[in-house]
């Protein structure tokens, strides 16, 4: 692996405190209606776009989906083309090529037609969107290609790799935080990054992976996720990837069984 850290994996498995195996089986049963699809499709779409500030309500968003309920345009415009990113993740194979497509259309009413599913050419700060606070600084622009590349090549090996469920989330959860790290686009950083984790899910473990309930629960404990990803530090390239522990036990925490 070039960017992606394996020496973290015995412990990550320690912590991981109920059977995820088990928790991972039973969504099959979520995938039994036909309109299974969209509403747990609708519910990570919205709730990934309220952690960037989004303001429609869960419950509003999904009339919209599955009631066909028509709300003003500048509140379904930017859920509705992460959506479509959704079933285009669903549809194609998982490549840094159809990633880039997948961010154009996640983009749509966010950025200017030259910058969507391009790498960004400026310096990034990270803000939290609650608070405004400054929560990192980026890869500097000049290596964000190099970044992605190595990112790529990392996902490109474990794609041909056989893994255990464990590991697919384990790396799952690296995917995620690495880009998000890296911050490659000028817009919806937070939303492809959401995105590729559970597209690399699918990919590994099949078409269940898509009823995982990771956005939701990112959104729920919200804090706690940005709060994480303060841990690792200020700059990108003194960033403390020892300090990523609680981020990554997040996504596993998703399916955990309630007490």
């Amino acid at each position: 692996m070039k960017v992606l850290p394996e020496q973290f994996l015995e412990k990550y498995l320690q912590l991981i405190d109920f059977d995820l195996s088990l928790a991972f089986d039973e969504i099959q049963n979520a995938s039994l209606s036909p309109n299974s699809f969209t509403f747990y499709t609708s519910v990570a779409v919205i709730s990934s776009s309220k952690i960037e500030g989004e303001t429609m309500e869960v419950d509003s968003y999904l009339k919209h989906k599955l009631q066909n309920i028509e709300y003003l345009p500048e509140l379904t415009e930017k859920p509705n083309d992460l959506f479509k990113a959704y079933l285009f993740a669903k549809e194609n194979h998982l490549t840094s090529e159809n990633f880039l497509n997948a961010h154009t259309i996640i983009s749509q009413h966010l950025l200017p037609e030259k910058w969507r599913g391009v790498y960004r050419r400026n310096e990034m700060l990270v803000l939290e969107h609650q608070s405004g606070k400054i929560q990192f600084e980026a890869a500097p622009f000049h290596i964000v290609q190099t970044e992605m590349q190595q990112l790529w090549d990392d996902i490109t090996s474990l794609l041909a790799r056989e893994l255990s469920l464990e590991e697919v989330f384990y790396y799952a959860s690296w995917i995620h935080l690495q880009f998000v790290c890296i911050h490659p686009f000028n817009d919806a950083n937070g939303r492809a990054g959401r995105l590729l984790e559970k597209w690399f899910l699918a990919a590994k473990l099949g078409s269940n992976a898509w009823y995982v309930q990771s956005e939701k629960y990112y959104y729920q404990h919200v804090r706690e996720y940005y709060k994480n990803l303060n841990k690792l530090g200020i700059f990108y390239e003194k960033l403390n990837f020892e300090a990523a522990m609680p981020f990554l036990l997040m996504l596993p925490a998703s399916l955990k069984p309630a007490d």
